[in-house]
């Protein structure tokens, strides 16, 4: 089943691994799915003598084969519910590795803790598609809570094998989380946001004497992990200033674009190998890295500046750079919260397939709006465009190949007000003519928003200036109102929200900052 090429980087890969692991397949031996899974994880064995395979002839609770790895004759609380292929290949290869304590994905210390005090117990779902790009980040981060925390065991659930389970919980967006058959998280997720989940969800009992919340110092902190945060951190740390980056994920929105075609020098490259490029920069340098935070307060008007993530843990420095990105923009109206991931969508890659031979309608007429509309025009039976203003925004070569479609419908100077459904799922949605305020209901089973992104910007809106867009006012040097803090990147008013205009800002800033404290004007 895998091809020569994947063994043999396999056998590298596991060239050092000397703990026992054993891939343990449940299922009913005379079905095929499961011979399929048998033979997968014979041939993954088959790399290096510390793996094993191991076979129980006997029917699982979700009518479909199981695959647990277990670690010296013990489960450890991870498994996959169909053959983990495609995009998550990667999430078995380190569930493996981080089982036999080679952890490639693992924690610092301060995460480690909350996901350690993390009470449960808790049996978690966490549904995929194997074409999705989103989703291995959130099995790959519940597989790690689960080798961390014996109260947690998560299965991976292959939705294309497991159709029961899909119609069980309603899967109608991937990736979506369950614990305990209670809804935990629905679309990306890194593992921050998982661990914030779940002490919500099961709470968090600190080991005593081991939860120090000493603030940690820096001569410069920078908030945030994509283009414009590394660009600014890289440049900091090359004029030797002590540099720490807190960042919900390395790499941030970047993470979740397909292909990259204007990275100038780089003809084609994708938004995840740009992600993992970034991570690699930044080790490169004495930059230390604290991702999986969520910052929830900052202290910026004074000296030292002082930034908090959920956990409890304070950052300070002399200097803040500011680089938070932006965000999906949602919209707000009545019953979209209501069912997201039950009909409302944000991934066309990830979530197009629950909506074949379906009618659905896409919010946006710019181009990630008529890129998603040509996607969804191609499986599902109809699709409606809605656009708020008089005009599509989207370029001419993508309004041409969305015309070649007959099952599609442009709606111009139309505002979608209300999301319905039953409970359950979406049956239609209500949208408002702008022209002539009439209101009309479009039964439609799901709504893929596409309306652009929205600063992430809320920690520091009450420190800094924002305008109307929430985009944090600078100068054409990256400086805010407020001396020692700096910002960059999609998260300020700069114009024309790209990768390399924001790897741009984020140098400027850093610049800035260095200059400034030459000069005195902020504490060395």
């Amino acid at each position: 089943m895998l091809e020569k090429d994947i063994l043999d980087q396999l056998k590298s890969i596991f060239s050092n691994l000397e703990t026992s692991v054993t891939l343990v397949v449940t299922g009913v031996s005379s079905r095929n799915e499961t011979q399929q899974m048998l033979e997968f994880a014979r041939d993954f064995a088959s790399v290096s003598d510390a793996l094993s395979v191991k076979e129980i002839d006997a029917p699982t609770e979700e009518n479909a084969p199981v695959m647990q790895i277990w670690r010296d004759g013990n489960p450890t609380g991870v498994s996959f519910c169909g053959i983990p292929n495609g995009h998550e290949f990667t999430s078995l290869i380190l569930a493996v590795l981080n089982a036999a304590g080679l952890g490639k994905n693992l924690p610092d210390e301060a995460m480690r803790r909350r996901i350690e005090n993390l009470q449960g117990p808790a049996d978690v779902f966490t549904f995929v598609s194997l074409t999705c790009t989103n989703c291995p980040d959130v099995v790959q981060a519940m597989n790690v809570i689960s080798l961390l925390n014996p109260r947690f065991k998560n299965m991976m659930v292959d939705g294309g094998v497991a159709p029961d389970m899909v119609k069980e919980y309603n899967i109608q967006s991937v990736p979506t989380v369950y614990a305990n058959g209670e809804l935990l998280a629905v679309g990306r997720s890194d593992l921050g946001d998982l661990v914030g989940k779940l002490e919500k969800a099961f709470g968090s009992s600190p080991t005593p004497g081991l939860d120090d919340m000493t603030p940690i110092g820096f001569d410069a902190i920078v908030a945030g992990g994509g283009p414009a945060g590394a660009a600014a951190a890289i440049y900091l740390a090359r004029k030797g200033m002590r540099t720490a980056v807190v960042a919900g994920r390395i790499g941030g929105q970047v993470s979740d674009t397909t292909d990259i075609e204007n990275l100038i020098s780089v003809p084609l490259t994708t938004g995840t190998k740009l992600a993992a490029d970034i991570r690699t920069h930044l080790q490169a340098y004495d930059i230390t890295l604290f991702d999986n935070r969520k910052i929830t307060s900052v202290e910026l008007k004074d000296f030292p500046k002082r930034i908090k993530v959920e956990g409890g843990e304070t950052f300070e420095a002399p200097a803040v750079v500011i680089a938070t990105g932006a965000s999906w923009r949602h919209l707000n109206v009545p019953g979209e919260d209501d069912y997201i991931g039950r009909g409302v969508a944000f991934c066309t890659h990830c979530d197009a397939p629950f909506y074949a031979g379906k009618d659905v309608a896409v919010v946006g007429g710019g181009n990630s709006g008529i890129e998603a509309a040509i996607d969804l025009a191609a499986i599902c039976r109809h699709v409606d465009v809605f656009e708020f203003l008089d005009e599509l925004k989207a370029d001419e070569v993508l309004q041409k190949k969305l015309a070649t479609f007959n099952n599609v419908d442009i709606h111009l100077s139309s505002a979608l007000t209300e999301v319905v459904g039953d409970g359950k799922s979406v049956t239609s949605v209500k949208v408002k003519d702008r022209k002539t305020e009439e209101v009309k209901d479009y039964p439609v089973q799901g709504v893929f928003v596409q309306i652009g992104l929205t600063p992430n910007s809320a920690p520091f809106s009450e420190e800094v200036p924002v305008n109307k867009r929430g985009e944090i006012e600078t100068d054409n040097a990256g400086r805010t109102s407020l001396t020692g803090v700096y910002a960059a990147g999609d998260v300020t008013d700069v114009p024309y929200k790209q990768i390399v205009i924001s790897m741009g800002e984020g140098a400027k800033a850093a610049l800035s900052l260095v200059d400034d404290r030459m000069r005195g004007v902020i504490p060395s």
